[in-house]
This record gives structure tokens, sequence and C-alpha cells, in this order.
């Protein structure tokens, strides 16, 4: 983990700032709050109470996990937004979380109701008739006992190494005059739910299943109390900061710092049961946690059981329960058949915008360039490639293997993808592709590919530069925007990139490009100043900033001094905002808003002024000190003026979204944004139009609506 720098707290105006921590907490309450909107269809709500809970495990694993390691090497530093301590900042988590699980536990409930009236019944075992119990109990006896590893725990039999967010069943037992506990892992061999007989869906949790059934698994202990459980332990290993052994390989050291993660020390304990619990406080006890780290509960721990269910749908069902199938872009639609992407790049720049583009456009582009006899090298940088996905890991094998020069910069440290990017080491190396690792204390984040032809006698250059990942999944769930040029000027900047990357050179010198920590964070303010003193001279001053979070401390102030100086900045934050906005004398010309909605809104897009000659980028670096200084990042202007105008209007109809938008007020809190004479939730409309020719440049935004 990477010390914070100590500073002098005295020179921190904590008036419009707030809490890092505490203000992820609002967005991830603004994700469970999807799930309340009665017009997002009914199976795709339960899908946000997953994706909250999902968000939470990270949270615990990683942001808790680091506070906890901080408060134990420097408890005395405080945060620079908040002043508080790190001790302060978990009691805070702790207490807000309390409340978080309350709401959840409601919200579950409550829609599970609804899906039971629609026909998706979760099943209690106390619910069942007694026919029905048999057929669970045959397929307890017969299908999961054999498969299960249960255990006491007493002196030959000591507490197992418990894995961090598995799931297991837990029973005080009665042995002899003592008390114990027996415990028995969920093998994730076997599905989650076991579906009972007959019409419709109906279901019942494997860990329910095995709960009502473990007089069978300890017959000859009474039983006192049981409880499902589950541990969250520090994820937050930094491989840099570990030992290396003389000889070592950097691969090895990586798979050394994934196993260190199975080991670290617990943050949370999750207890599943009705009414109080005996269990909690032995699990308590023998885990070493204080018991505002135990949050109690009576919906399931997991839910990520709850896509396959989807499964099992009629078609009928699919349609009342799911969102409409949507249908991105596909390469022929955007350029006609038989369309060389090459040479449509070569006669203009192309912006593709995920979801609503296809992810294929891009890899019709990597796959023209494999077998083109004029191309002489692929370049990459891979930062979660996503499992399962392996078309574009074979073009650039493909690629090595027939001839080209073929360079993967793998980011072995992309947070819980490292064994899924380690898996393609071997394979990658035998075709012969050159494989980047990055370097030492700082992750390459950036999302760029370049291909180098010998094109009509000359070098040849096309580069993409996008802000998501070069992952087929996440980009038919993101939104994310990607520039692919064939503009010499880019191209060269991106073979100086590549070539700093395998010299381990962290200050090249680009012209177009910004690269972090270079100069992507000193042109920043730089282009803040300049709008800023644009205001002082009376002209239109403006700045339209999207990203994922604004945590940098440096930047917030630029931005308050500029909207103090009469810049207006309009900011789409979909999660953490340390600023906080609307302040009478202070922020009261910067205005923010998150979206949250189908697709997780993703692009960072960055726009200096109010005219024709405003400066635009689209980067992979949200404004968070992580990226602007502790990553190697990547942001790239656009010229083409076609280009400029559509990204202008996307942005412009985000900020009219009064759908799914939540406006950030002065009290920190987010509140929906008032409906205008028509309503416009922006995702539905790029939907909507994403078929139309040249899309958001023929939108009127004025009278746009869903």
């Amino acid at each position: 983990m990477r010390l914070p720098q100590e500073k002098n707290t005295s020179e921190f105006d904590i008036s419009y700032t707030q809490n890092r921590e505490l203000s992820w907490l609002k967005f991830n309450v603004r994700v469970l709050d999807e799930a309340l909107d009665e017009t997002v269809p009914l199976y795709e709500r339960m899908k946000f109470v997953e994706i909250f809970t999902n968000n939470l495990d990270e949270f615990f694993m990683v942001r808790v996990g680091s506070l906890c390691d901080l408060d134990r090497m420097q408890p005395d530093i405080r945060d620079n937004k908040s002043l508080m301590t790190p001790k302060e900042q978990l009691s805070v988590i702790y207490s807000t979380c309390q409340g978080l699980y309350r709401k959840r536990e409601k919200v579950f409930h409550w829609l599970q109701e609804l899906l039971e009236e629609r026909g998706v019944v979760h099943c209690s075992m106390e619910s069942l008739d007694e026919d029905r119990r048999k057929y669970l109990e045959r397929y307890f006896t017969e299908q999961i006992l054999p498969v299960l590893s249960p255990q006491i725990i007493d002196m030959h039999h000591p507490f197992p190494q418990l894995r961090s967010k598995g799931l297991y069943v837990a029973a005080l037992l009665k042995y002899k005059r003592k008390v114990t506990l027996g415990m028995i892992p969920l093998p994730p061999s076997l599905q989650r739910y076991a579906l009972l007989p007959g019409n419709g869906i109906e279901y019942v949790l494997l860990e329910e299943i095995i709960a009502w059934f473990v007089y069978k698994i300890y017959p000859s202990y009474p039983i006192i109390d049981k409880a499902v459980f589950s541990i969250t332990r520090n994820a937050d290993i930094n491989p840099d900061d570990e030992e290396v052994e003389l000889g070592e390989s950097y691969l090895e050291q990586m798979r050394k710092a994934i196993r260190k993660r199975r080991s670290m020390s617990p943050v949370r304990l999750e207890i599943q049961c009705d009414g109080d619990s005996l269990v909690a406080p032995y699990l308590r006890r023998r885990l070493g946690l204080e018991q505002k780290q135990v949050y109690v509960t009576t919906a399931p721990l997991t839910l990520e059981y709850f896509y396959g269910l989807e499964d099992n749908f009629t078609r009928e069902e699919k349609s009342r329960l799911c969102y409409k199938s949507w249908h991105p872009v596909t390469l022929s639609e955007r350029f006609g058949e038989n369309a060389s992407m090459m040479a449509e790049i070569r006669k203009r720049d192309v912006l593709l915008s995920y979801p609503y583009d296809d992810f294929g456009i891009f890899l019709a582009l990597v796959k023209e360039a494999v077998h083109d006899p004029e191309v002489i090298s692929l370049k990459i940088t891979v930062y979660r490639i996503g499992k399962g996905h392996v078309k574009l890991m074979s073009y650039m094998i493909l690629a090595a293997e027939m001839g080209k020069d073929v360079t993967v910069l793998l980011e072995l440290k992309a947070r819980f993808d490292e064994e899924n990017n380690m898996g393609w080491v071997d394979s990658l190396k035998e075709a012969g592709c050159h494989i980047l690792y990055g370097f030492d204390g700082y992750k390459v984040h950036a999302k760029v590919c370049l291909i180098t032809s010998r094109h009509e006698g000359n070098i040849d250059y096309i580069t993409y530069v996008g802000t998501g990942n070069f992952n087929a999944k996440t980009a038919a769930l993101y939104t994310d925007v990607a520039l692919l040029t064939a503009d010499e000027r880019i191209g060269r900047d991106a073979v100086l990139f590549f070539h700093n990357m395998g010299i381990s050179n962290l200050n090249g010198s680009y012209g177009e490009l910004l690269v972090a920590p270079v100069n992507f964070k000193s042109r920043m303010l730089e282009l803040i100043r300049q709008e800023q003193e644009k205001a002082r001279r009376g002209e239109d001053a403006r700045m339209i900033l999207k990203m994922n979070s604004l945590t940098d401390r440096q930047l917030i102030d630029a931005l308050v001094e500029a909207g103090r100086a009469g810049v207006r900045v309009d900011m789409v934050i979909r999660g953490i905002c340390c600023l906080v906005p609307e302040l009478p004398g202070r922020t009261e010309n910067i205005h923010v808003r998150s979206i949250v909605g189908r697709f997780l809104e993703h692009a960072r897009i960055f726009v200096f002024g109010a005219d024709e000659d405003a400066e635009m980028l689209i980067s992979s670096a949200d404004w968070m000190t992580r990226n602007t200084e502790n990553r190697v990042e990547v942001a790239c202007p656009i010229h083409d003026k076609a280009l400029r105008k559509n990204i202008w209007n996307m942005l412009e109809i985000q900020l009219q979204d009064n759908v799914k938008a939540r406006a950030l007020e002065k009290d920190g809190i987010y509140h929906h944004v008032e409906e205008q004479d028509k309503s416009l939730c922006a995702q539905e409309y790029f939907m909507e139009h994403a078929r139309v020719p040249h899309r958001a440049i023929l939108m009127d935004t004025n009278e746009a609506g869903c």
C-alpha cells in the first residue's frame, strides 16, 4: 500500500469538500435506489440489489482494508477532504453501513414478494409441504451431502482458513458438556439453488437446504443454533511492496501476492439468520473483530445466483420481467457490408460509443490488421481483458505467429483480475509476443492500441485511444468512447508511449497525448486556469467534465477558484465526488449530477471552453490522485469537427437528463432532478437514436425526449 504524504492540515479548506469514503457510500445508495424505481423491469431491479452488494464487498476488501492498515501504521494522519483520522473514518463507515444493510434487507424482501406474485418464488424450507421436503431431502442426500466437507472445532480440528466472501453454514453444537462449532463450506461446484418440480419457477437456496438438514451432517450432536455466515478479508495488497527473492520473476511475485490476499486479516463478518444469533459472538471472538464489524441480516449474503434464474424464464416471462433486448450498431450498419475499417479510419476519424456501438467493430479492425500484409506491428495495453473473452488475445497470438511484431502490455496488478490476466502469459509468450508488465509502483491503466503499416510507401499509423477496457463484456454494459484515428501526430505519440513503456521511462515528452503521471495533471490545471482567465476578462468561460470520480485535492481547489472567478462548471460524475457544489460564495457556479441507470456511466470526457475552439479530450483517467499521480494514463484530444459536435451534444443531453440523473446539492445530498416539460433519459435516448445517421450530430437537444 502506498502511504499518503503527511501534510499540514491547516492548509486545507474543508468547507467545500467531503470525505471520499462517505461519498462512495452515497453512490452505492444511488445504485440501491434503482431497485426502487418502478419504471425498471422487476427482475432487473433485483440485479441492482446484487450490484449494490458486490460493490459493498469490494469497498470493504479494498477501502476499509486500506484504512485498517493505515490506522495501524499512521493512526494520526488525516484525510485532506474531511480532516478525519483513519479510525474516525472507519467508525463512520461501520455505523453508516449498518443502516445500508437494513435498507438492503427491506428492498430485497419487498422485491422478492413482487417476484413471487409474478411466478418467481424463493421458497423457505418452512413453507414447503411434506412432498417437497422429501424431494429436497433426497436431493440433499444424493447430490449435496457427498460433496460437503463438514468439520467441528476442537483440539484435533483447528479453526479453518476461511475464504474471503465464501459462504459457510455454522451450527453451535452440544459436545459432551461443552459447546463447539460445526462448520460447512458451500462447495463452489454446486449450483447455488435447487429448482422445485412443477410449473413456474420455485427454488430454494443451497445454504438454506444445508442449514435445514444440518442434523443429518452432525447426527450425534444436539444443535443449539445455526446460521449462514461469510467473512470479508482485507484485499488491499500491493505486489510492489512485497519482498522479492533473488532471481524471482515478476509473475511469481504476483502469484505470491495473490496467495497472501487469501490469508489477510478479516475486516467484516456477515451473518444471515432470523432473530438474535448465538453463532455471531462465537465467530466474532475467533476472528478478532469488534461488534461494529458484524452485520446481521435476513437477506442472502450474496446474490450472484440471481443472474442464473433468467435461464429458466419463458419468452413471455423475459418480456415482462427483463429489459427489452438491445442490439448495438454493428460494423455493417455503421460502415456498410464488407467495409474496410482501416480504409474508413484513413478517410476520417471514427468515434465508437459503447454500448451503442458493437465492440465487434474494434475486433473487426484488429482482425483486418492481423491479415493485412501491409501491417507490420500491433501494440496494445491490457488492463481487464475479461474472463472467457479470447477473441482479442487470439488475434494477437495469430498476428505474432504470422510474423508481425506484437507487443502486449499486460497489467498484472488489475485488482481482482490478476489471475485472469496472468493466464494469458504462456500463450502469448509461446506465440512470440513481446510482453510488458508495466512499472514498479504504477499501474498502467491506459487504453491504447497502435497498428503500424507500410502503406503506399510510407509508415502509417492507426491509433485507438479509449476510456474503457478492451473487454467485450463491459463494452456491452459500460458507456465508454474511443477514438480511432490515422492522425500521424497521435500515431507518433503512441509509438513513443509504447517505446517508453518498454524501457520503463515515465518521463517521455509528448506532443498530442497527455500521459499521467508525466503531463496529464499539469495540463488539466493549465486548462482550468485558462478558463479562469477568460472569466476574469469577462469572456464566456465554461467547462463540461464527465468522469467516474473526483478526489484529487489540487484539481478540486483549482475548480473552486475557477468557479469563484465566474467559470460555469458542469460535471457528470457517476461515483465519488469530494467537491460540494452550489455553496453560495464558494461553489455556486459548479453543478454536479450523477447518472445511474441500465448502463454504467464510465466515459471520461473533458471540455474546456464555451465555443467551437474549446479544448476537448477523452481519457482513461478519472480526476483521482491515484490516476493523476500513481498510474499511467492517456488522454487524447478530439480534433475532428463532426466528432467534437457529436461529443458536445452527447454531454448536453446527459446534462438534460431528468429521469436517471441526481443532482448533488449544497447539503452534500443527491436529489432527483426536477422534471421540465418533457422527461429525458439520456441512455434511452441514445439507444433510440443509435442508428440515426451521424447520431448526436443531428439531435436537436431542445426537443430530445423519452
